[in-house]
């Protein structure tokens, strides 16, 4: 357990040097409520953007400190993407088509693949 609460105290203090570099600027997208913070996604691309501009070295480690909770986010949207296309009926050869897939069953792997990552995940956190 002293692992997973030395990650999130890395993560909420990449956050926190992001956010105090001017990541709490950003604008918000509008499917988050005003008082949301920036999404880790969000702050990698700041942090990029900001090392870029600056050479700040802290914005980099940032950056590197918050890519898992990225990936996280990235495949929980993902998942739910792929679960609201099938639920509209969209079928498995159309969802390859949009994912750049090669067959219908090449979709339906990947979909296993990222809602198991999420489950995992989800699995962690309790």
């Amino acid at each position: 357990m002293d692992a997973d609460h030395g990650h999130a105290a890395a993560e909420a203090d990449a956050r926190r040097t992001l956010l105090d570099a001017g990541a709490a600027s950003l604008p918000r997208p509008p499917w988050l409520h005003g008082s949301q913070p920036p999404s880790a996604t969000d702050l990698v691309r700041f942090a990029a953007w900001r090392a870029g501009r600056d050479d700040d070295e802290a914005a980099v480690l940032a950056g590197l400190a918050l890519l898992a909770a990225a990936r996280a986010e990235v495949d929980q949207t993902e998942a739910a993407l792929m679960f609201l296309a099938r639920s509209q009926g969209l079928s498995w050869p159309r969802i390859a088509r949009a994912l750049g897939l090669a067959s219908a069953q090449a979709a339906q792997q990947r979909f296993g693949r990222v809602t198991d990552r999420v489950e995992h995940r989800r699995g962690d956190a309790t």
